[in-house]
């Protein structure tokens, strides 16, 4: 695990990523080192890194939470209003007008998007994270980056297809990705709705979708692998190299928000940038 406690109180994870281009960064923050109370909090007593602001925590805290992490950051991140689609939008065109005031005139996210890529050094790809697994992409060349934020509606929806088209359409060539901190295969129990929207899309299908005992008067279940089932998604698509899959949201509390687990949450972020 490559756990790293940073100067500024912050537990970050730098992805195992071989082929990461010497001029990309990128990481995935965790639940510890930021400010925010119970049921936000570190777990252990302490404050929580929460950066989600629409998760029912202190609009200070978090706006405190995501001032630490922008000092550790070339440029301040600009989070989406992820909504579970297929669209990914520009990180380079992000900026003060990506926010519309609510009723209590705190500023929220108004692009809606579920992945952001860019060619412009500097500027920070980011996705939140509780559960859902997040996708970091970089071109092997060092050009491109792109973080993809993909729960099993987005997976189904074409999310990833549609970030590495826009990547390709643009230049790049050879990609290589990193499978963030997300919902291990023992934790993601999914009916058979879930299992149909995958059925005509994964090769192989049944290595991904672990039946369950089926019990009476109940559907079938399965036990979903979202890594195993974004590999050949980024396989079939022609990514190669995908590294990371190694964590569970829900199983490691000591480290990760987690929405299946606890309901009312915070939310990590996973980022990646170009120098």
């Amino acid at each position: 695990m490559n756990l790293l406690s940073h100067e500024s109180g912050l537990n970050l994870i730098k992805p195992s990523w071989p082929d990461l281009p010497t001029n990309v960064y990128a990481f995935s923050t965790t639940r510890f080192g930021g400010v925010s109370d119970a049921p936000y909090d570190d777990g252990v007593g302490g404050g929580g890194l929460n950066l989600g602001d629409h998760v029912g925590d202190d609009i200070a805290r978090v706006s405190k939470n995501r001032s630490l992490l922008n000092a550790l950051l070339p440029s301040d991140v600009t989070f989406l209003s992820q909504i579970h689609g297929n669209i990914a939008v520009d990180a380079s065109n992000l900026n003060s007008q990506s926010f519309v005031s609510n009723a209590a005139n705190v500023a929220i996210a108004a692009v809606e998007a579920d992945a952001c890529y860019t060619q412009t050094k500097d500027v920070v790809c980011a996705v939140l994270t509780a559960d859902c697994l997040p996708i970091l992409l970089a071109s092997l060349d060092g050009r491109f980056v792109a973080a993809v934020h993909a729960g099993w509606r987005g997976l189904a929806g074409e999310i990833i297809e549609n970030t590495v088209q826009i990547l390709r359409e643009q230049g790049a060539v050879e990609l290589t990705a990193w499978l963030g901190p997300a919902i291990g295969p023992s934790a993601f129990e999914v009916g058979e709705d879930v299992y149909l929207a995958f059925s005509k899309k994964v090769l192989q299908l049944d290595r991904f979708m672990k039946t369950r005992p089926m019990l009476i008067g109940k559907t079938q279940k399965y036990d979903m692998d979202i890594y195993g089932v974004a590999r050949d998604i980024l396989n079939q698509y022609g990514v190669q190299r995908v590294h990371g899959g190694e964590y569970c949201t829900v199983s490691q509390p000591e480290l990760f928000y987690s929405y299946r687990r606890d309901g009312c949450t915070g939310r990590m972020a996973n980022l990646i940038w170009k120098s």
